[in-house]
């Protein structure tokens, strides 16, 4: 039976961080000129290779880090300050260009390329760590990536000249911030978040 408490943590948390990072305004963009399903394929494959990969890291370091988890969390937050204090240096880089390759593929490598490192990849080894269940934490994350690129390959077309993402990446940094702050305490005080801790 899975429990409905951390899937639920996991898929809105991924999904909302996705939503207002760059990698999302990359693909909305990349929506408004291609195929809204090869593109949503593409992008959708890419998160499943980044959601694996950071459950595996994750699981690593719940293993040899156990004793020591608090400081796996503890740098997880450092990195999202960190990452925010990035985003504030450095505003409205562009994607990597096209050059020639299909849809899916195009939308497979931007994707993959600009997750590596990503917010929601740090957040997932986040959860994996967390949570005792790293295929639930790995089935929410990447159901919470894939809804945010099919929403964004339906809408890319239609809102893609309108997007603002300098503002929306301000938004960004300020959640990062928020949860940055919030998995730094909670590695230094665990007992503080109780119930998300499930």
């Amino acid at each position: 039976m899975v429990d409905p408490l951390p899937f639920a943590v996991v898929f809105g948390t991924i999904a909302l961080f996705e939503l207002l990072d760059r990698t999302n305004f990359a693909l909305i963009s990349l929506a408004a000129r291609e195929p809204p399903l090869a593109i949503w394929l593409g992008a959708s494959s890419a998160f499943a290779l980044t959601t694996l990969i950071s459950v595996a890291i994750g699981g690593v370091a719940v293993d040899f880090l156990r004793p020591e988890i608090w400081l796996v969390r503890l740098g997880g937050g450092l990195l999202l300050l960190g990452y925010a204090g990035y985003l504030l240096l450095h505003h409205g880089e562009e994607e990597v260009p096209r050059a020639g390759r299909s849809a899916f593929s195009t939308a497979f490598l931007l994707i993959f390329l600009l997750e590596l490192g990503d917010t929601t990849m740090i957040l997932t080894i986040g959860f994996v760590t967390t949570y005792a269940d790293p295929v639930l934490v790995g089935i929410a994350a990447f159901l919470g990536l894939a809804a945010v690129a099919g929403s964004s390959s339906i809408l890319g077309p239609r809102i893609g000249a309108r997007v603002e993402p300098l503002q929306l990446e301000r938004w960004l940094i300020v959640i990062l911030t928020i949860v940055g702050v919030a998995t730094v305490l909670y590695a230094l005080d665990p007992g503080a978040f109780a119930v998300l801790a499930g």
